[in-house]
């Protein structure tokens, strides 16, 4: 079964928030077998619309990053970046 990638591309509108959204999401990437590749960090914009924060997560699959987002755990970490953020959010499932 391929990996897959969590690519989200973020600015962040109210740092205390999304802080909180942080935590409770990276328990729920951990939870479900993802790790994080890239959290931050520098980054170089060549097309589109730039965001301060880029973060990239590898899973095991499509279905454990799909399940990540559907957790309970990541849904109570949304509840904090509602509101906190503009966000761009994409699962990929890895070529094999």
């Amino acid at each position: 079964m391929p990996k897959a990638y969590w690519v989200a591309h973020v600015t962040v509108t109210d740092d205390a928030a999304y802080s909180r959204y942080a935590e409770l999401a990276g328990k729920a990437i951990a939870e479900h077998g993802g790790s994080f590749l890239a959290r931050g960090g520098r980054a170089i914009q060549k097309e589109g619309r730039a965001h301060f924060r880029n973060v990239v997560a590898v899973f095991p699959s499509l279905e454990a990053a799909d399940a990540c987002y559907e957790s309970e755990t990541y849904q109570e970490a949304l509840s904090h970046a509602r509101g906190a953020a503009e966000r761009d959010l994409v699962l990929i499932e890895a070529m094999e």
